[in-house]
């Protein structure tokens, strides 16, 4: 008998998504993928562990890995486990797992966010295995003021952000809802208010191109900034800004948020955010990203990819 060995399944565009928003994206991601003549396989839920399986098999290979969801801090995820072994197997993840944690973790960042010359809150990092007894000084305690922001180094969505902290209780209340990371506690900036809104953005960057989206952070809702009010109230400076953070973490894609100050002094509040969300307006009119922001980062992330295949 004359056993036949299967060939190998060889995609060119991969992609990890948890599903439960983003339809747009997703989409465009999956059109501008077909456009390119690209094979392109969608890691859901459902797949994620027969398709791992298959890969350390080697039954498969993939030559870029989008990674829309993974969770950094825990190791035990299917998905983590997914985009380290695509590392492992030498595909190209956006972004490499080391350099997406590295960036992801604000404690950490923020001092690379300092060497790069980037305007930061005033911040005292409390390492984990001191929050539970930490105390701050007369001196700190001032130079924070109050109310002052508290937020998980390794934390997203809000989870453990505390944005009215008056105290030390404040820290151990961020612990318990984000515990096994350190903490930021940060002075609390005031975005500037001008005609346009109070001026706080957030800036996504995609392999070397920018988005300028005004960003209220107090309802989620986003516009894009107009050519005219990028001219009008020097928005030209979150260019230079975001691309000082791509320089600095190495990262291609990520979201950042900035905030203009009452002094007029650009500040990076939230430094780069991994795995951006990409729920469209259309989808959710009150906290999704402009359709049009949403289809130009699909195209822009298919077409990084195409290079990365081709190298």
């Amino acid at each position: 008998v004359k056993l036949t060995m299967r060939p190998m399944r060889v995609y060119d565009l991969a992609m990890t998504h948890k599903l439960d928003t983003d339809d747009l994206f997703i989409h465009r991601i999956q059109f501008h993928a077909a456009r390119r003549g690209l094979n392109f396989f969608l890691v859901d839920p459902l797949w994620v562990e027969t398709f791992s399986q298959a890969y350390a098999k080697d039954e498969l290979k993939v030559k870029v890995l989008l990674n829309m969801h993974s969770e950094h801090h825990k190791p035990e995820d299917p998905f983590t486990r997914l985009v380290r072994l695509a590392a492992q197997k030498g595909a190209r993840v956006i972004d490499p797992p080391d350099v997406a944690l590295a960036a992801f973790d604000k404690a950490s960042f923020h001092s690379k966010a300092i060497a790069a010359g980037l305007q930061v809150p005033h911040t005292v990092i409390v390492p984990g295995a001191l929050a539970g007894s930490f105390q701050l000084s007369e001196e700190a305690r001032a130079a924070l003021g109050s109310p002052f922001v508290i937020k998980p180094s390794l934390g997203y969505g809000r989870k453990g952000v505390i944005l009215d902290a008056q105290s030390e209780a404040d820290l151990r209340r961020s612990v318990a809802e984000w515990p096994g990371c350190d903490y930021l506690l940060q002075r609390r900036m005031t975005p500037e208010q001008t005609p346009g809104g109070l001026a706080y953005f957030r800036v996504y960057f995609a392999f070397g191109k920018i988005w300028k989206n005004w960003w209220d952070c107090y309802s989620d809702r986003s516009r894009r900034a107009t050519q005219e009010e990028i001219k009008t109230l020097g928005l030209h400076a979150l260019d230079e800004i975001v691309s000082k953070l791509a320089k600095t973490s190495g990262m291609q894609f990520f979201s950042s948020e900035i905030l203009r100050s009452q002094t007029g002094e650009f500040v990076v509040i939230d430094y780069v955010n991994d795995q951006c969300h990409m729920l469209s307006q259309s989808s959710d009119p009150r906290i999704g990203v402009p359709d049009d922001v949403v289809q130009e980062i699909a195209e822009e992330l298919v077409e990084g990819a195409a290079r990365l295949a081709m190298s």
